[in-house]
């Protein structure tokens, strides 16, 4: 099932994910208590997966099936890889704000 809710986000139940990765709804539920995603919940404690969850599902399906790395390997590569994008995005936030005091300057 696909639903939208807060705006224009489209979320995706388990089941759909399941089918769209190839991963096992058990599998989802894993990676969940493991910390590795964390889907929204709706009423009666559904999940909820975004586009976004269902790339990094696809990135821990490559770094375990394709890879060979285990689920501790996975945590650190995916908390790095949020960090690393944390702080790209920072940068360029930084860098626009600089750009625009020197054209408030000027």
């Amino acid at each position: 099932m696909r639903k939208k809710f807060q705006g224009e986000t489209e979320y995706l139940t388990i089941g759909v994910v399941a089918e769209m990765t190839q991963v096992h709804p058990q599998t989802l539920r894993y990676y969940e208590r493991v910390g590795l995603i964390t889907p929204k919940r709706g009423r009666g404690n559904v999940r909820f997966y975004t586009q976004s969850d269902v790339e990094r599902i696809r990135r821990i399906k490559v770094l375990t099936q394709d890879m060979g790395v285990n689920l501790a390997g996975v945590e650190i590569i995916l908390r790095l890889s949020d960090q690393l994008e944390r702080l790209r995005r920072e940068k360029e936030e930084l860098e626009r704000k600089g750009k625009e005091e020197k054209t408030d300057a000027v």
